[in-house]
């Protein structure tokens, strides 16, 4: 039974196990809705819509979701393509609950259907799921990372895992979702997105900042609460991300992408440990 709701949380009447009773309490879970995103595209004279993706979500900063969506996927290179967005009116019943998000591309964004052959449904979990073929995973970026920059200090690296604990207010209250946090090489926290996808934690970002910082992000450190894939190590090549640091650990392919775009790839990151698989000239380690 539902028994409060906020954006982002929802409270539910529950029964919990103490001392071999079950007692009634409440409990906070993360809320997971599904976003539909339609592109309003083409020339002024012969507009057309049609619906792109439907992804599962945390609702918040839905529009910054979108945008660090269509960027990492190639379908728009900088903000100012994006003329507008708006939610439609879809089949909940609640005003609040907006699923259906509008994205008016400027009429000089040429859209090729074909070659977008991802069927381009994303669950929470896996933000490649659908892809017709390996070959379609790689996004080509126009920017690149600068060789050996920029230099982190490793008791700056050390730090940072505490930082997005203490950030995360949703995390903290209901335990279920991951983050992904955009730092400077000073350790000082710039921006932080959450969402009960990876993928959609890391989309959230990338809107933002490309709205909010100078493009591309060359001297920022990228912070993931979880494991590093294939897919986030492409998200933060795109934006020539140079240094990306998790919790968890990377999969192989995460570390093949990360030497590929000479990305500095950092796992298992600890109050007092790391693991670093690529990228070592950027690390000063303090001797």
């Amino acid at each position: 039974m539902i028994v409060k709701r906020s954006q982002g949380i929802q409270e539910l009447k529950i029964y919990r196990l103490e001392h071999n009773e079950l007692q009634p309490t409440q409990d906070q879970l993360t809320v997971e809705e599904p976003l539909e995103i339609k592109l309003n595209y083409g020339p002024k004279e012969n507009r057309q819509t049609r619906s792109l993706t439907i992804t599962m979500r945390t609702p918040g900063h839905d529009q910054e979701l979108a945008l660090g969506f269509l960027y990492a996927e190639g379908i728009i290179g900088q903000a100012s393509e994006v003329l507008s967005m708006r939610f439609e009116a879809g089949q909940l019943e609640e005003a609040a609950q907006q699923n259906v998000l509008r994205v008016d591309l400027a009429p000089e964004v040429q859209l090729d259907w074909s070659q977008l052959s991802r069927h381009f449904y994303s669950s929470s979990s896996c933000g490649i799921c659908g892809k017709g073929s390996i070959e379609m995973i790689s996004a080509i970026s126009c920017y690149t990372t600068l060789p050996s920059y920029p230099k982190v200090a490793a008791s700056t690296l050390l730090q940072l895992p505490q930082i997005l604990l203490e950030a995360q207010q949703t995390f903290s209250q209901t335990g279920g979702l991951h983050a992904a946090a955009l730092f400077d090489t000073n350790g000082q926290l710039l921006c932080l997105r959450e969402d009960v996808g990876r993928h959609n934690a890391m989309d959230k970002l990338l809107g933002t900042a490309l709205r909010k910082y100078d493009w591309p992000l060359r001297d920022k450190i990228l912070l993931l609460s979880g494991r590093i894939s294939f897919e986030l190590v492409q998200k933060a090549a795109m934006a020539a991300i140079p240094i990306i640091a998790a919790v968890g650990a990377p999969s192989t392919l995460a570390v093949e992408l990360a030497e590929e775009y000479q990305i500095s790839l950092i796992g298992f990151l600890k109050s007092d440990k790391f693991n670093l698989y690529s990228g070592v000239e950027r690390v000063n380690d303090g001797k």
